[in-house]
């Protein structure tokens, strides 16, 4: 009985040396076939290695090179990044780079974003924009001159001068527009927006309301007497108030109406005196004068 233990025994211990040899011979042929290669890959790699980072990915995913100072790594990724576009294939899906003037791309020979220095124009980057074409340099494109565009003239405006449509026979009249589209940097420029003539028109009268600004303010500068009288001694230490070009011109021919008035005056009187002498010396005048005590106190009537 124990013998038989003993030989169960020595035949499971040869069996199991016999699988391990076999394992190890399998791994050491892997070895030899793929070197570096690590089963549990990270990140979307089918395959990797230690050194090289994946060597192959799942499905729908990119293959793209990676450089690292010296040294280029595989990595699996979703997309492409920016400078590269996508290429599938059966057995892979690859990355490649844009052509060095470009910035992202579709494909190997169309651009949708150039570098910094560089106008995109039909999926090719340039340096300069053809003719007929402008730069924007807001979105780095070559794009169509845009000039302006101006509305339709709007009717004329009634005939006014300073703002009033009465009290006058000339004034002017006006019209304006307005502007549809602005144009680009090197599109033709846009043209006036309004517009002035001179009209004739029937004069008619304001009414009480519309008066004029000068009307106004005449009035407002011509004081009451009442008020003038009563500002005249508050003023008495204060400076004098400057005069408009109207008060002196009032002051002045009041003035000159005074001198006239007496000269007048004075021509008067010196007739008077001249006068008074040889109507008393002269016998209609004393005829007709009235003579102290006569009957009835009356002047007789001159023949």
């Amino acid at each position: 009985m124990h013998l038989r233990l003993i030989s169960w025994f020595f035949i499971i211990l040869n069996f199991m040396e016999y699988i391990g040899s076999q394992n190890a011979s399998r791994g050491r042929r892997q070895r030899r076939m793929h070197p570096n290669v690590s089963q549990g890959c990270q990140g979307g790699c089918a395959t990797c290695s230690d050194y090289n980072g994946c060597l192959s990915c799942k499905p729908k995913l990119f293959f793209v090179l990676e450089r690292i100072g010296m040294k280029q790594i595989g990595v699996c990724l979703s997309s492409c990044p920016s400078g590269y576009y996508g290429t599938r294939y059966p057995d892979i899906n690859k990355c490649t780079k844009c052509k060095a003037d470009c910035d992202t791309c579709f494909n190997k020979n169309f651009c949708t974003k150039c570098k910094s220095g560089f106008y995109l124009h039909l999926g090719k980057c340039l340096d300069n924009c053809p003719e007929g074409l402008e730069a924007n340099n807001h979105t780095m494109e070559c794009v169509s001159i845009v000039h302006c565009e101006a509305s339709e003239w709007s009717p004329w405006s009634p005939c006014t001068k300073k703002g009033k449509t009465c009290g006058f026979k000339r004034g002017t009249e006006t019209r304006v527009r307005e502007i549809i589209q602005h144009p680009s940097a090197k599109g033709n420029l846009c043209p006036p927006t309004s517009e002035a003539r001179k009209c004739t028109v029937q004069r008619k009268k304001c009414p009480k309301g519309e008066r004029g600004r000068k009307g106004r303010e005449r009035k407002r500068k011509k004081p009451n007497k009442e008020e003038s009288k009563d500002a005249i001694p508050d003023n008495k230490g204060l400076e004098p108030s400057r005069e408009t070009p109207e008060q002196r011109e009032n002051k002045q021919q009041q003035k000159k109406r005074k001198v006239q008035d007496k000269q007048q005056k004075s021509s008067l009187d010196l007739f008077g005196e001249l006068k008074s002498p040889y109507l008393e010396a002269s016998p209609v005048f004393q005829r007709g004068h009235r003579q102290p005590g006569a009957r009835g106190d009356r002047c007789h009537r001159l023949s």
